[in-house]
């Protein structure tokens, strides 16, 4: 028997949707998936519980973000226009 391609996370669309599709869904899904770094205690424990919150299995931190990453670029702006505010 052949080998197979290694389709991974959106081996269960087969060959429906797009290639764009499939690949943006991996990206997404892996992205979130993922272990990001706790913002209070720096380890990489931070998992997605729902959609927009984030918890650190290790210091029970838990906060909001975005829906597929802790952090979003919007929010990295809005944290340096206030600190930048604060600072004056």
């Amino acid at each position: 028997m052949g080998r197979t391609k290694k389709i991974g996370l959106a081996g269960g669309f087969k060959a429906r949707y797009g290639a764009t599709v499939r690949k943006r869904f991996v990206e997404v899904t892996t992205e979130s998936r993922r272990k990001h770094r706790c913002p209070q205690c720096n380890r990489l424990s931070i998992k997605r519980q729902s959609v927009g919150i984030w918890s650190c299995k290790k210091c029970g931190f838990t906060f909001t973000g975005g829906a597929y990453s802790p952090s979003t670029k919007l929010g990295v702006t809005a944290k340096r226009a206030a600190k930048r505010l604060s600072e004056e």
